[in-house]
């Protein structure tokens, strides 16, 4: 770093019952007073370069042999007003970027300017500030910090502002073209440190340099050149997002995944030092969130749930929540089901995780990236015409737009599989409510899961977690399940699993039943009746089996219990005993194709070998078709 030594002098300042002098052969006849600390000294080397001194002396009355001028506010304390004073006596002192905006406003407080001596002492400090301080990165850097001191001081001489757009000037330049000799950021020491300086000897800085050592400013300076640096409009989004990302990893509190210390931040927040702290987080989170680019992954959707998570504990304001909300659900198909794992610090809300804002945050989702036509319009001619350039550029545009709309749904499909193993996450809280819980799984196009497994393990854990639902919120609950999208392994575990309602089991049952009609190689073609079923579900006989069927894979440890599935006779004796315990609704009948409820539970009482009933119905089917 930059210095500059001033004077020649050696330093005969020395203490004497708790009273600085000067060691001089000529009597001391003036005494300063600064914030507690007294001075005794001479008046012509300091009135002869400090125009305020001249003024508060021919002001003051002379009291016997001295003179007493009280400083009470005055900038830099008495280590500014010392090298002042050394200043003045030709004693030698030395100047850096750690002590120049101390000993700058000191000598501006006391007007030593070039029209009270040439050469004064302002004019030496300005003629090293722009020639060597705001030309090295780290001097800048902490000239910059040390302002914080005195904002007002440094704002009024520009200290504050020159920094600032020296730091920002530099930033903008490419690294090989800055000094970067004293400079190396805190990775890069290390990096030397285990790998020895001849391998960092040749090796060109990386284009994110100066994140780290700008992230030692304090949020306010922070952002002011924040902002300088993204007005230059040069630098990408990408490393503006990776230096934010610095800054909140060293200025932000570590947030817990636990409750129990998010509850503690609320609780002790009635403690004024609690609030204090609290507020400047709160402030820094805010800034933060007001500095992220426009540009979509500019920062990572895990930073982006880091800093909500870290709005929602601190308390932030509602709009820094929802601009969180929105950039969240620009990026969703990124996050994790962790990630999204936010706790709720509301005393009204006794839910272990806030649902509502991945509630919000799914519907921002939902609400962007909507598809275009599937195939663009054809012409009614029947023969083709030329191509015009315009032509050509529609489409073109139309194939970009396919593309979007192909991500788009990709995303989508990224996103049920997260929010069914949020929900199975969420569905252990006894507190969740029963409308949130079907809020998040409703909330997904039905297009979007391809298999409704996960939902079918997030809804037994959900019936596990609250045995007290009655009749009717079952069936709410159960409602956005299709049995039709249920692998195998899902349905012999829902066929005996109690806690499903009965219509539910009714229909896996069927369900399955069909599945193993199609999929014998011996079928040509199902009865009649059958067939009516399948239509009444929305099923089309005709298509491959692989319709009713999915082909996802069951981690081992997910696997169900399927003891007792292996023969028949314990899905009609699981459906017997829930027919015995729960009568049918004449509407659910109704809703499912069947007028009445013996014709039901007739179907429903199944023989001991469903598939014999099936070979008998196709036995007769053919021999009338040989009759015919």
């Amino acid at each position: 770093m930059k210095f500059m030594k001033l004077g020649s002098r050696p330093d005969t300042f020395y203490t004497a019952q708790a009273v600085r002098s000067v060691s001089s052969e000529v009597s001391s006849d003036l005494i300063v007073q600064v914030k507690g600390s007294r001075y005794l000294l001479h008046k012509f080397p300091l009135l002869s370069k400090c125009s305020r001194l001249q003024r508060l002396c021919s002001e003051s009355p002379e009291t016997s042999q001295h003179h007493i001028i009280q400083l009470p506010d005055f900038p830099g304390g008495i280590e500014a007003f010392e090298l002042c004073a050394k200043f003045c006596y030709g004693i030698t002192i030395t100047l850096s970027a750690f002590n120049i905006v101390a000993v700058r406003c000191a000598a501006e407080y006391l007007q030593m300017t070039e029209d009270v001596e040439k050469g004064n002492l302002t004019y030496k400090l300005e003629v090293f500030f722009n020639s060597c301080i705001l030309h090295g990165w780290k001097d800048s850097i902490v000239t910059l910090q040390t302002t914080k001191e005195f904002p007002l001081w440094s704002e009024d001489l520009g200290i504050t502002s020159r920094c600032i757009e020296a730091i920002a000037s530099k930033v903008l330049t490419h690294p090989s073209k800055v000094s970067l000799s004293h400079i190396y950021s805190r990775r890069e020491r290390d990096d030397e440190s285990c790998n020895g300086a001849e391998s960092q000897r040749h090796k060109p800085p990386s284009k994110g340099w100066w994140a780290e050592d700008m992230a030692e400013l304090g949020i306010d300076l922070y952002w002011r050149t924040m902002i300088a640096v993204k007005s230059g409009g040069k630098m990408p989004s990408n490393l503006i997002g990776e230096a934010l990302k610095i800054y909140a990893a060293r200025w932000l509190p570590n947030i817990s995944r636990e409750r129990n210390v998010s509850k503690q931040v609320a609780s002790d927040s009635d403690s004024d030092s609690t609030n204090e702290i609290t507020s400047k987080h709160r402030v820094l989170l805010e800034s933060i969130v007001s500095l992220l680019p426009a540009e979509k992954g500019a920062v990572s959707c895990s930073f982006l749930l880091k800093l909500l998570k870290a709005a929602t504990i601190l308390n932030a304001s509602s709009s820094s929540k929802m601009e969180l909300a929105r950039r969240v659900a620009l990026q969703m198909e990124e996050a994790t089901v962790r990630d999204l794992l936010i706790p709720s610090i509301s005393y009204a809300n006794s839910t272990v995780y806030d649902v509502d804002l991945v509630i919000t945050i799914l519907e921002q989702f939902m609400l962007q990236g909507q598809s275009p036509p599937t195939s663009p319009p054809r012409s009614k001619l029947g023969f083709e015409r030329r191509r015009s350039r315009s032509a050509e550029n529609i489409d073109l545009a139309f194939q970009e737009s396919r593309r979007s709309s192909s991500a788009s749904h990709s995303s989508k499909l990224k996103v049920a599989k997260l929010v069914d193993g949020y929900l199975q996450e969420i569905a252990r809280d006894a507190n969740l409510p029963l409308s949130k819980f079907i809020a998040l799984a409703e909330a997904i196009p039905d297009f979007s899961r391809l298999d409704h497994d996960d939902l079918y393990r997030a809804i037994d854990t959900y019936l596990k977690a609250h045995p007290d639902l009655n009749k009717s919120e079952r069936k709410r609950l159960c409602r956005t399940l299709d049995c039709k999208k249920l692998s195998v392994e899902a349905c012999m575990h829902a066929a005996q699993n109690e806690l499903l309602p009965l219509r539910v089991v009714v229909q896996v049952l069927f369900f399955e039943q069909a599945r193993a009609a199609m999929g014998s190689g011996k079928v040509a073609e199902l009865p009649s009746n059958i067939k009516a079923l399948l239509a009444a579900h929305n099923i089309d006989p005709s298509r491959s089996t692989t319709a009713l069927s999915t082909t996802t894979s069951i981690p081992a440890d997910d696997q169900w219990s399927v003891s007792g599935l292996r023969s028949p006779k314990s899905k009609v004796s699981t459906l017997r005993m829930k027919l015995a315990e729960d009568d049918l609704d004449e509407s659910d009948l109704q809703s499912e194709g069947l007028r009445r409820a013996s014709k039901f539970k007739s179907f429903c009482a199944l023989p001991t070998r469903p598939k014999r009933m099936f070979s008998k119905f196709l036995s007769i089917n053919r021999n009338s078709s040989e009759k015919n």
